[in-house]
């Protein structure tokens, strides 16, 4: 009997570590004007957003579009527009999954969208700070669901704050958000973790 019971015991204290298979991280490096930013994407907890930011990227979409949107201390938004406020043609609108269990945290990056859910297309924008006002919080009304985090920043944080405290001014329909010198994204592609910076 008591073989059984410490045999019970090991498995209870192996088990649930066992059981929790580990996310399927993607690894990705954003080439920008002001350096480089490394992400692990979530294919697991976001399977269609990742697959949808990996299309563009593959398909050169973010070559030389801008950051078009600065909001200090809080969050960086780009993957929309070239330096001269135009949109590139775009792939199909995808389905919400912001109700994945990740959080907008300061370093996460997530999927910009209009005011419908599932209207996320191209755009995404990167935490500076946690912003728990754009998480889920249900699926009553279109303005609870939040937006979808589907990574976060691995290494690069300091080009993120970098581009975060660029001068910005209005142009369009972007009142005081747009960097007066453009901030470019000049590449985005898929890379092995051991490519990844450690220092």
């Amino acid at each position: 009997m008591r073989i059984i019971a410490l045999c019970l015991a090991c498995l209870m204290l192996v088990l649930p570590a066992s059981a929790q298979a580990e996310d399927e991280l993607v690894h990705v490096k954003m080439e920008t004007s002001e350096g480089d930013i490394y992400l692990a994407l979530n294919r697991t907890k976001a399977p269609v957003t990742v697959e949808n930011f990996l299309a563009y990227a593959e398909s050169g979409y973010y070559i030389r579009l801008i950051f078009h949107r600065v909001v200090p201390g809080r969050l960086i938004q780009g993957g929309g527009y070239n330096r001269s406020l135009y949109q590139r043609g775009k792939r199909d609108p995808i389905t919400n999954e912001a109700d994945n269990g990740l959080k907008n945290l300061r370093g996460t990056i997530a999927m910009a969208r209009n005011d419908d859910p599932d209207s996320a297309q191209s755009q995404f924008f990167i935490n500076t700070k946690d912003n728990p006002e754009l998480d889920h919080q249900g699926k009553e009304y279109a303005f609870d669901w939040g937006y979808a985090v589907f990574g976060e920043v691995v290494y690069g944080m300091d080009v993120v704050d970098t581009i975060s405290f660029v001068p910005t001014e209005g142009r369009g329909d972007f009142a005081g958000e747009v960097p007066v010198e453009p901030v470019y994204i000049n590449m985005v592609r898929e890379i092995d973790e051991s490519d990844i910076p450690t220092e």
